[in-house]
C-alpha cells in the first residue's frame, strides 16, 4: 500500500530517493475548519461591492492570496485589475465578516496527527496563503509548541501565492531540505497545484465539498477523505518511505 504512488513520484521527478524529514501543512481547511467561514465572508463582501461570487468559487480559489482572489473577480466581471484601494477595502470587509463568523475550530484528528509526526522527529512547517493575523496567532493557542514563526510561510512572505509554486519553494528553502525529503498536506486544488509544481509529494485531505477527482487532477499523489483517514493510515504510508542513503 502506497508504494506504487511513492515509486511513481520518484520516477516522474527523477529523484534519487524518498525519505521525508519535514511535513509542510496548509492552514485553512487542513489545520482549522475555517473554510466555511471564509467562503461565506468572501461571498458577502464581494456582494456588497456588487461583484457576483459563489461559495464553490471560494473553495476553488482557496489558497490564493486575498489580493489575487479579488483581482481575479475584477478581471472576470469588469475586464480589468482591481486597484490597490479596491483590494484593501474588500479584504478589510471580508476579514471583518470572517472574524464575526467564528468558523475556526480545529480539523478533527489533526492534533493527533501533528503530535505523532512530532514524536517521529519530523519537522513541521505551515504554508498558507492567509494574511489573517487572527488565524496565524491562533496557531500557538490551538497547537502549543508545534509551530514556530521561523517555520512558516504566509501571504506576507511571497510575491506570488498559490497555485504558483513560490510558497512551497520558499518553505523548502527555509527548511534547507531536498524536494524528496518533504511531504505536503493540502486540501485545496490550488494548494495541491502549488505543491506539485514545486516538485513535492502531496497528500490531499478532502475536507471541503469538492469532488476528490479535482484534487487528483490538480496533482495530488494521494487523496484521503478525512484527516482521520490520514491519521489512521499514517504508519502504513511511512513504512513505504525509503531508508536514508
Amino acid at each position: 500500500m502506497f508504494s506504487n504512488q511513492i515509486e511513481e513520484f520518484i520516477r516522474l521527478n527523477k529523484y534519487p530517493t524518498f525519505h521525508p524529514k519535514a511535513i509542510f501543512f496548509d492552514m485553512d481547511g487542513v489545520l482549522f475548519d475555517s473554510m466555511r467561514g471564509h467562503a461565506t465572508a468572501w461571498v458577502a463582501a464581494l456582494k456588497q461591492m456588487g461583484l457576483p461570487f459563489t461559495e464553490k468559487e471560494a473553495y476553488l480559489n482557496e489558497g490564493r492570496t486575498g489580493s489575487s482572489t479579488i483581482n481575479g473577480v475584477f478581471v472576470k466581471v469588469h475586464g480589468r485589475n482591481a486597484t490597490e484601494n479596491e483590494k484593501q477595502t474588500i479584504y478589510r470587509l471580508k476579514s471583518k465578516l470572517f472574524e464575526a463568523s467564528k468558523h475556526s475550530g480545529k480539523i478533527p484528528f489533526v492534533t493527533d496527527l501533528l503530535k505523532k509526526i512530532q514524536s517521529q522527529q519530523l519537522e513541521i512547517f505551515v504554508v498558507t496563503g492567509s494574511g489573517q493575523p487572527s488565524l496565524i496567532n491562533n496557531l500557538e493557542v490551538n497547537f502549543p509548541g508545534l509551530f514556530h514563526k521561523n517555520k512558516m510561510v504566509t501571504a506576507f512572505d511571497v510575491q506570488f501565492g498559490k497555485p504558483h509554486p513560490e510558497p512551497y519553494l520558499m518553505a523548502l528553502k527555509k527548511s534547507g531540505l531536498k524536494p524528496w525529503e518533504v511531504v505536503v498536506v493540502e486540501n485545496a486544488p490550488l494548494g495541491v497545484e502549488s505543491s506539485s509544481k514545486a516538485g513535492l509529494f502531496t497528500i490531499a485531505v478532502n475536507t471541503g465539498p469538492l469532488d476528490p477527482s479535482i484534487l487528483t487532477e490538480s496533482g495530488a499523489n494521494l487523496v484521503f477523505n478525512s484527516m482521520k483517514e490520514l491519521f489512521d493510515q499514517w504508519e502504513a504510508f511511512r513504512k513505504n518511505w525509503r531508508t536514508e542513503n
